[in-house]
């Protein structure tokens, strides 16, 4: 009232841009779109533009050198090893997961479970490898202590370097990753889901037939894809088991990007990587869609 009857009170302007501000609170999240940007989107761009580049310029050779027989074989070793040891770690995990939880969730067995579920996930390269040599390689003690026995399990061969042991190597971090990514899903069912179905007269048949099953489908399944994309893109572990051909994709790269008899074709080299980038996005994607469906009974 005071300032409607002064003429010394000046009416405050609008500002002249509406009021609007610049959005700061992207900024909080720069370094992490810094790092995606430097060490995931860079290296897929110099991917893609490598693997249409040739000596005189753009070219679509290395595309087509994709069909080589070693190549093809190369994708397919990594397809079913990769299946293999997310199929395997699924099942293992998902079982060791329900265990962990029908337990007490403030017990000490899921907090160490979980802990240790959280170091071996990550364990893996020429540490890895190094620990299955000692252990069951042509020297490791166990193997040793079994053949004392009677028992030799390279008695057709050392399998262990081949791709069938890859497949029991990559279980060791398979496993627990999928106890990481399935106890969330577990940790959603409602004990009164059990209840209910059992005042209707089913049994635990029913109950994981039509209630918890169809449930957790969508969780397993898309552990699993993760998994498998996992496995496909490792490559210190099955470097250091493998040392000779092109058995598995990330190792046919590294050959072609290294090679000291004079067989080094980069070109090729990011046409494999392009193929590796092209699948494992297909499956991220479908993970991606899977986590969704499973988000919305687990809120």
């Amino acid at each position: 009232m005071i300032a409607a009857g002064n003429p010394d009170v000046k009416t405050a302007r609008r500002p002249q841009e509406g009021g609007r501000r610049f959005p700061l609170h992207w900024i909080g999240a720069l370094p992490f779109l810094v790092y995606v940007g430097l060490f995931l989107l860079l290296p897929t761009v110099i991917v893609v533009v490598g693997a249409f580049a040739g000596k005189d310029g753009p070219t679509l050779s290395n595309i087509t050198d994709l069909n080589q027989g070693f190549v093809v074989n190369a994708f397919v070793s990594s397809l079913l090893i990769s299946t293999a040891s997310a199929v395997v770690g699924a099942v293992a995990g998902a079982l060791l997961a329900y265990a962990v939880a029908t337990g007490n969730p403030r017990g000490v067995l899921r907090r160490v479970v979980s802990s240790a579920c959280g170091v071996l996930a990550q364990f893996g390269g020429v540490t890895l490898a190094f620990a299955f040599i000692a252990t069951i390689g042509s020297v490791g003690f166990i193997r040793l202590w079994l053949q004392d026995r009677g028992l030799d399990i390279f008695a057709n061969g050392v399998w262990l370097t081949e791709l069938p042991g890859l497949v029991l190597v990559y279980t060791y971090f398979q496993i627990p990753l999928m106890v990481l990514v399935f106890l969330p899903a577990l940790d959603g069912i409602r004990p009164q889901w059990r209840e209910a179905t059992e005042s209707l007269g089913g049994g635990t048949w029913h109950y994981w037939r039509y209630v918890a099953g169809p449930l957790l489908a969508p969780a397993f399944l898309g552990a699993t894809l993760l998994l498998f994309a996992n496995a496909f893109s490792a490559y210190a572990t099955a470097a250091a088991l493998i040392s000779q051909g092109n058995p598995i994709v990330p190792i046919a790269i590294s050959n072609f990007l290294t090679s000291e008899t004079g067989r080094s074709n980069p070109g090729l080299a990011q046409a494999l990587a392009l193929g590796m980038v092209v699948i494992v996005a297909i499956v991220m994607t479908l993970y991606a869609l899977l986590q969704r469906r499973t988000s919305r009974w687990l809120r």
